[in-house]
């Protein structure tokens, strides 16, 4: 049963839909720079997958539900079909959309992941999040201070205290932790596709300093997306929107704009 999701909204409503999805351990914040850039040229949607952000807390968490619950979004908001940009986790919820729904696309983004099954370890991440001592009187800088025994990049550190609030006086976290935890094999595998391929129009792209997407991938890509560009943005890792946002709204605007984007 699909979930209804928290989103938001922005832009301008007679656009085309543009529909962007964060990663594993980020919420419909993480795109605000992205969605700033791209206003003027579309209707953007900008939701909370399960588990993450506003959105429930709700197992099963795999990619089957999680295209469930964004088309059940895109129903409720009267959206047919719409242009999909993913990152990392959010890329493989488009792919699936792509690959099970094509007719709910125009045109699809994959940012700095692959159809294929990862072996990359959180397990420092999960480790300090749940480590992590919540003692109302603890400041920001000094629960900084403490997950830093457990992940050494500050700016992946920031990235994850994006999902700390203070509610009534608590600390809380927004994601469901235990519930993404024991869904991780299922988030670093790719669904069985067969034969399947999406038939329209994608862009792949991926950051230079990233291994996530290697050259070994490329056929594995074009099997199922036999019109993908592949595109590497020079400077960027894995969060490639955030590192290098210029370079990455250039370059979705040029792929959007054969279809009267910007």
């Amino acid at each position: 049963m699909s979930l209804q999701l928290h989103y938001r909204e922005a832009g301008d409503p007679t656009a085309p839909p543009l529909i962007l999805l964060h990663g594993l351990f980020g919420s419909s914040a993480n795109w605000l720079g992205i969605a700033r850039r791209q206003a003027a040229d579309f209707r953007l949607i900008i939701p909370d997958l399960r588990n993450h952000g506003r959105s429930a807390h709700a197992m099963p968490m795999d990619y089957p539900v999680m295209v469930e619950d964004l088309l059940a979004l895109m129903d409720r908001l009267g959206i047919s079909a719409a242009h999909l940009c993913g990152h990392s986790m959010g890329g493989k919820v488009a792919m699936w959309l792509a690959l099970q729904h094509p007719e709910r696309l125009e045109r699809l983004v994959v940012a700095d992941i692959a159809p294929v099954s990862y072996s990359h370890r959180f397990d420092a991440i999960f480790d300090g999040l749940l480590g992590v001592d919540l003692s109302p009187a603890a400041t920001r800088q000094q629960l900084d201070q403490q997950l830093a025994r457990w992940v050494d990049d500050a700016g992946v550190r920031g990235y994850l205290l994006q999902n700390l609030l203070r509610i009534d006086g608590e600390w809380q976290w927004r994601l469901n932790l235990s519930g993404l935890q024991a869904a991780l094999p299922e988030l670093l595998s790719f669904p069985e596709v067969g034969g399947q391929a999406f038939p329209g129009e994608a862009l792949f792209l991926h950051g230079s300093r990233s291994d996530y997407v290697r050259e070994s991938y490329r056929p594995i890509i074009l099997r199922h997306f036999p019109f993908a560009r592949l595109r590497m943005i020079e400077g960027a890792g894995h969060w490639l929107y955030a590192e290098q946002p210029d370079k990455f709204t250039a370059l979705c605007c040029s792929f959007f704009s054969a279809d009267g984007g910007c």
